[in-house]
């Protein structure tokens, strides 16, 4: 499973109509709006390469409404429930 977070800045006004957009793409997980830098934060999760480029540059970045992507893959996930159970190995 290959995961991508996708930074997204968004015409004013436009936040609400963006993420519902976004959340009803296959392939995107979560949407978050965000202080900051970046007015939305997209999840995706694909299985293969080529279905990430489709997601982001096929999908995300043709809504209207979204000004202007940058997108993370991402190499490793840590999760609390991850890191929790690698300090219990050695209490069970």
């Amino acid at each position: 499973m290959i995961s991508a977070i996708v930074l997204i800045n968004v015409a004013q006004g436009q936040v609400e109509d963006v993420a519902q957009a976004l959340i009803d793409l296959p392939g995107v997980t979560e949407v978050y709006s965000v202080a900051g830098p970046y007015d939305l934060v997209a999840i995706g999760r694909v299985r293969r390469q080529d279905e990430l480029q489709e997601l982001v540059a096929g999908h995300i970045q043709k809504i209207t409404g979204i000004e202007s992507t940058n997108t993370l893959i991402a190499f490793q996930a840590y999760s609390r429930r991850n890191l929790e159970a690698m300090w219990d190995i050695g209490n069970q």
